[in-house]
């Protein structure tokens, strides 16, 4: 693939701590996106905000400043990962949708083609800058505009599922699903919204655990466990 979106999650980030980061999973994570980017893939990334913060799960505060705290959790999520992208050697550039001071860059999709063309690994921050959308929307939001080939989708389940198999022992994984199927079934892989846009733009997928040994460098050679959405 010449260029993909990497969407992480912020709870497989945490690693078995469930809340903040697992140090050693996100190294791991930064040299796999390094054994890549070796190869020639362009990434893109966009965290989730799991492992600080669910504003969907709060009824004390409004719904627009319960989401304007995810997506400073996602900042935060992207300036970690990025820094330790750089620690194993890489170069990055952060993007945000709105001003935040010196800490991001601007989002603009001229400005994200001109870090491509410098070999940096690119973070999208900061969701798509809305309240009601989700880092899934921006996933597949920044995936169409950047024309990337896939988004991969970094979970902490090992792929797509008939039930969620945390409560149901007897929930079926699909190895491969067209995207129509997930979106009739509301299947769990994104939120509605983004699993709409992904099928209205033929965005494929891929769908796997990110605890998975070299599970990025896998599905970026189509050589992995969880599962393939198609378009």
């Amino acid at each position: 693939m010449k260029r993909v979106l990497l969407k992480l999650s912020g709870e497989a980030l945490a690693g078995q701590k469930k809340t903040g980061f697992d140090e050693q999973t996100v190294l791991g994570v930064a040299e796999q996106i390094q054994a890549i980017v070796k190869e020639g893939t362009q990434v893109g990334i966009v965290i989730g905000g799991g492992n600080f913060w669910r504003g969907r799960t709060s009824a004390t505060i409004d719904r627009n400043k319960a989401d304007q705290i995810g997506m400073m959790a996602t900042i935060m999520n992207c300036i970690y990962v990025s820094d330790i992208c750089r620690y194993v050697g890489m170069k990055t550039d952060i993007f945000t949708p709105f001003i935040c001071g010196g800490f991001t860059k601007m989002y603009s999709k001229d400005a994200v083609e001109e870090s491509f063309a410098q070999g940096r690994v690119v973070f999208f921050a900061g969701g798509t800058g809305h309240p009601y959308f989700s880092t899934d929307t921006a996933t597949v939001l920044r995936a169409v505009e950047i024309n990337a080939e896939a988004i991969l989708l970094a979970k902490a389940v090992d792929g797509i599922y008939d039930s969620d198999p945390r409560q149901n022992p007897d929930a079926r994984k699909y190895d491969e699903v067209h995207i129509q199927e997930v979106v009739d079934k509301k299947l769990a892989a994104m939120d509605l919204t983004a699993s709409i846009m992904c099928m209205e733009q033929k965005m494929p997928m891929l769908v796997f655990a990110l605890e998975e040994e070299n599970s990025i460098v896998n599905a970026v050679h189509g050589e992995f466990h969880g599962t393939r959405v198609t378009v």
